[in-house]
């Protein structure tokens, strides 16, 4: 609807307001992998939510009593931001990166990946057992676990297979959300597994930890006990509350940089043992299988990634300044550089920072950009403090290829046509 549409003529009464309102409101193992051949496809696209109807907001709000409060606070009804796809059991709904500011997300459009359904777990029946190659196993009530010390910090999640539609089905009308919409950005707050750990003494012998979820699943990876004696987290709260259920309430297992499916969530048990188990998905799933016919395995660390979220389909603009401004991430640590081409990839141009920069966390970043009516290409490009660069996406197919299926960071890029569209570079 336009605005010379909107009825903002229409009187609206107090009463209508207070019931309308109700309504409104890093390295990997490499091994020999026989030749793949009708490789399943990825899941559909994630579908759009459909907009609701605009609100109509009287023509002075200073002139009309306000509504009351509420149990809890709501969006304005003009901010619709959602996952997508809902009703999800065996598959992803993804975040609304292009409809997000700063570098946190809220907790309700935090992404979710599920592999059979959201459990219902009630807090109070719910335990955790440590046990394996330990000295003195044990179970912890929720109650337990929050008597240790706990930490808060920031981190991404991403799952591996984020940017999989746009590697292996890239449409040009595919929103930031479409592409790489499974990274959410959260404050956690939790235990430290070392802390546990501690408690039940773990074996000389104990070289990995198998943690295991409360889900119909029973996902279950396998995690070096290097990791989860240095800054593995078991945490419950996320953005100052508990954890959403969809996000592993009560308690899911944080691996900051780490790829999302092993950041177990309903985690219920964790057994030391003295070697990886080697479970369904880590072999079968969440693997990379490459040109030469070997394949990538354990190839726990996220790799430094960027994206533009604005401007970015379905936006229009005109001639003049814009701010390209997006979002950087790598499990290797802090992300010290994003790089901006505004013609093509012929200059870079270092972006603006967005400070503090934060470990293995999303960083936002921005460059002015003077538009002068002429069709190119936008495109960033990140670097991280081990020096890892973003690789772009001729390099990324020529040693992974077409076929792999998970850890796509390769370059993205929005093409800008004559009339000021935005579409997604899908020839990049």
């Amino acid at each position: 609807m336009s605005d010379s549409e909107t009825p903002l003529s229409v009187p609206v009464t107090r009463r209508q307001l207070l019931t309308g309102g109700a309504v409104l409101a890093g390295s990997a193992i490499v091994t020999r992998l026989t030749p793949l051949s009708g490789q399943a496809a990825p899941q559909g696209d994630a579908a759009a939510p459909i907009p609701p109807s605009r609100p109509v907001a009287p023509p002075d709000a200073a002139l009309v009593p306000g509504m009351p409060t509420t149990a809890l606070t709501t969006r304005s009804p003009f901010e619709t931001p959602a996952i997508a796809p809902t009703g999800v059991t065996s598959g992803s709904s993804l975040t609304p990166l292009q409809a997000l500011h700063g570098t946190i997300t809220p907790s309700d459009l935090h992404f979710q990946r599920h592999h059979n359904g959201v459990p219902l777990i009630d807090p109070d029946k719910w335990s955790l057992t440590v046990h394996g190659l330990v000295s003195k196993p044990l179970t912890l009530s929720l109650a337990e676990l929050k008597r240790f010390p706990a930490i808060t910090r920031p981190y991404f999640i991403e799952c591996s297979g984020n940017g999989r539609a746009a590697y292996r089905s890239p449409k040009k009308e595919m929103t930031p959300q479409e592409i790489d919409g499974m990274t959410s950005n959260s404050e956690w707050t939790g235990v430290p597994v070392s802390l546990v750990l501690r408690e039940v003494g773990v074996r000389d012998d104990a070289a990995w930890m198998l943690a295991e979820g409360g889900d119909a699943a029973r996902m279950a990876r396998s995690i070096p006990m290097e990791k989860m004696l240095d800054d593995a987290l078991l945490v419950y709260a996320q953005n100052g509350e508990p954890l959403r259920q969809g996000t592993g309430y009560p308690v899911r297992l944080l691996l900051p940089g780490f790829e999302g499916n092993m950041c177990v969530k309903w985690l219920r048990r964790l057994e030391a043992t003295s070697r990886a188990t080697f479970t369904r998905n880590e072999t079968a799933k969440y693997t990379d299988p490459l040109p030469d016919g070997t394949v990538r395995y354990f190839s726990f660390v996220l790799d430094a990634k960027s994206v533009i979220t604005a401007p970015s389909y379905p936006i229009k603009v005109s001639k003049g300044w814009w701010p390209v401004s997006g979002i950087a991430w790598s499990g290797r640590g802090k992300i010290t550089r994003v790089e901006v081409s505004t013609d093509s990839g012929t200059t870079w141009h270092d972006a603006q920072l967005q400070t503090p920069l934060m470990d293995r966390s999303h960083v936002r970043f921005v460059h002015m950009w003077n538009w002068d009516g002429a069709p190119t290409r936008l495109m960033s490009r990140a670097t991280d403090e081990t020096g890892y660069v973003q690789p772009a996406l001729a390099e990324y197919k020529r040693v992974r290829g077409s076929g792999t299926d998970y850890h796509f960071n390769a370059i993205r890029s929005w093409d800008v046509t004559a009339d000021g569209s935005v579409f997604f570079g899908v020839d990049a």
